[in-house]
């Protein structure tokens, strides 16, 4: 999960915790504790590889040479669709598929066993819910930020990677393993505040919602949830922006002219960033970042949901047969 939108999940639609026994059922919606990871793990790929062209753009706009001109987004699309055509809009796809899926099963897996012990048979703890959904982003963050490094450094320009073996191969002999976690502190970093707001924004819009509609609420139940998580993931993203800039130059740095810092610390780059390219510098690529979020969320509610239907069809036949 190159962010922590995909791993949102109010109370409504996250299960409870294991019956006695062993059975590992969510109670809510009878499927088992894989079907739910795998239903997560499927919203997940769906979001990224829609919205993947959007995230180039982003990272393009990001990871600038010191000596270019800003450049905006109807700039980076038409340089990237007049060089490279549209399917440069997909480099680095590969590596995405390859560190969204674990992530995301290691995510659910994490976040179920710390809610269990953290909830001590109160299922309806938010402070259990928010510190296990601490836990489970530490774990994921650090499953998929080897493959965003990876997608990263071949979504730039002029990228000397042939593909996923050879950017891994390389990153390994030239920098060494450190080089695919150097910006694993400052993601976790950003996760904080993106999961505050997130949360904040996502609840306010859903009980606005449904006040204006209060008697289709449960009719449109889907709906309600994709436009309140689409604002909420627009504003978490905007909000943090800055991070997320500082998180792309350093898994780039020294690719393709890009800067390459003295320090991983996030204070450090930030510093540096400002001296070269001021405060603006800070905001780059803000706009196809909101872009990709709020779709994202509305995508990744949508196909989740449908996943667990999938699963709950799958289970009622069996159990008939």
């Amino acid at each position: 999960m190159s962010d922590a939108s995909a791993k949102f999940h109010p109370q409504e639609f996250l299960p409870t915790p294991p019956a006695a026994g062993g059975d590992l059922r969510v109670a809510h919606d009878g499927l088992s504790f894989w079907q739910f990871m795998v239903a997560g793990s499927v919203a997940g790929l769906v979001e990224h590889t829609a919205m993947f062209p959007v995230d180039t753009l982003k990272t393009r706009m990001q990871a600038q040479r010191p000596c270019q001109p800003p450049m905006g987004l109807r700039q980076a699309l038409a340089s990237v669709l007049r060089v490279e055509g549209p399917f440069g809009l997909y480099r680095g796809i590969g590596a995405m598929g390859l560190g969204a899926g674990p992530a995301h099963a290691v995510y659910f897996s994490v976040y179920e066993t710390a809610k269990e012990f953290l909830s001590r048979g109160n299922p309806n703890n938010p402070a259990a819910h928010a510190g296990s959904g601490v836990l489970a982003t530490v774990a994921s963050d650090a499953v998929f930020t080897p493959m965003d490094t990876v997608k990263q450094r071949l979504q730039l320009r002029d990228s000397p990677y042939k593909g996923v073996v050879d950017c891994v191969g390389r990153v390994l002999r030239e920098e060494g393993p450190r080089a695919f976690f150097v910006s694993y502190r400052t993601t976790v970093v950003m996760n904080a505040p993106f999961t505050a707001v997130h949360f904040a924004t996502y609840e306010a819009a859903k009980r606005g919602l449904i006040e204006v509609s209060p008697e289709s609420a449960n009719d449109e139940r889907l709906v309600v949830h994709a436009t309140a998580g689409a604002a909420a993931g627009a504003l978490a993203a905007v909000v943090t922006t800055p991070l997320d800039v500082v998180k792309t130059q350093l898994q780039c740095q020294g690719v393709c002219g890009c800067e390459r810092f003295s320090s991983s610390s996030t204070l450090e780059v930030i510093r540096a960033i400002v001296r070269r390219d001021g405060y603006a510098g800070l905001v780059r690529g803000w706009k196809p970042r909101m872009l990709f979020h709020a779709p994202a969320a509305a995508i990744c509610w949508s196909t989740y949901e449908a996943s667990k239907s999938s699963f709950q069809e799958f289970n009622k036949k069996n159990t008939a047969s």
